[in-house]
């Protein structure tokens, strides 16, 4: 018996000892299991990151007053003035536009469902939860507006016409799609052009005036009512009584009795037709020789207003209408 003694404590020991390292073993791979289900919770939250960094990306973008963080794909625009139709052809959401945008008809189908707003309308600007703002450098409240969403302006007149589209384009993350259609646009006014001058003759001009507060407007190269496509792409002549009063300014305020100074061989009227236009029925216009012979082309002012592409590519082939008889 005193011999079976030892024998039974080194078998204690050796059960013991096994279901220590039986043990240990289990609490290892109990560790190992967490470790693994930690780290698989750790990549979903890495990769929930980085969705989130990806939808949300930012990146500098260099503006007239200085850099400004912006969102590489904005989703959420709101544009308080002049920029909307640049904006709308480079297909990015608008949320929110001034008035004159939302009354012309050529954007009517792109702004479904956006807000009519401007940089007075704080609260409901912030309502429309933008991710950028674009606007001109003469808003009010820019401070305030900053505070909502990242803000860019531009000094209307800084850049020419598709030097701006090329800059909206470059906000907006967009270049590539911009180039590729000033080089189409390019080619298609100025192929136009060449075929109106064979018409009408090298030496005829034409005046662009529009009607408003009682008074008319005439225009120079860049002023839009199609005046870029008129005198940039096409190179048809102004009247020399226009170019000296219009060309630098891009405009010029004239009474009705004054027009027949400022008319040339065919005159496009940029036509508010919600207001006065009794000049119309007065024998000073009647007299006018473009007037005479039928010359002038009318076209509805809330669609000649801006020079971005969708309203460029409707004022291109409203020329080419009634410049040469070439229905859409």
């Amino acid at each position: 018996m005193k011999r079976l003694i030892p024998l039974l404590l080194i078998a204690m020991l050796m059960l013991i000892s096994a279901c220590g390292n039986g043990n240990e073993s289990e609490s290892t791979n109990a560790e190992g299991s967490n470790d693994s289900s930690s780290t698989e919770e750790m990549n979903d939250e890495s990769n929930s990151e980085s969705e989130e960094s990806a939808d949300g990306e930012m990146r500098t973008y260099e503006s007239e007053n200085g850099p400004v963080e912006v969102p590489a794909n904005p989703e959420r625009v709101v544009v308080l003035s002049t920029y909307t139709g640049n904006v709308l052809s480079l297909d990015t959401n608008v949320v929110g536009a001034d008035s004159y945008s939302m009354s012309n008809p050529r954007y009517e189908e792109h702004l479904e469902g956006a807000e009519t707003v401007t940089s007075e309308d704080l609260e409901k600007i912030i309502e429309l939860d933008p991710d950028l703002i674009i606007g001109l450098d003469s808003e009010k409240n820019l401070d305030r507006l900053r505070e909502i969403a990242p803000t860019v302006t531009y000094a209307y007149g800084n850049l020419g016409y598709l030097e701006q589209h090329c800059e909206i384009a470059k906000l907006l993350n967009k270049e590539e799609q911009a180039n590729e259609w000033i080089e189409d646009f390019k080619t298609r006014a100025q192929e136009a052009g060449e075929e109106i001058k064979a018409e009408i003759g090298e030496d005829a001009t034409v005046t662009v005036i529009e009607n408003f507060d009682k008074q008319l407007y005439v225009f120079g190269d860049n002023w839009a009512r199609g005046t870029e496509i008129l005198y940039q792409e096409m190179g048809l002549k102004m009247p020399e009584k226009v170019k000296e009063m219009a060309l630098e300014d891009g405009f010029y305020a004239l009474s009705f009795e004054a027009l027949p100074e400022y008319a040339g061989d065919y005159i496009v009227y940029s036509k508010n037709n919600d207001l006065d236009n009794s000049f119309e029925e007065t024998e000073t216009y009647q007299n006018i020789p473009a007037v005479e012979n039928d010359r002038v082309f009318e076209a509805d002012a809330k669609e000649f207003y801006f020079n971005d592409p969708i309203s460029l590519d409707y004022q291109l082939q409203f020329f080419k209408e009634h410049f040469l008889g070439e229905a859409e």
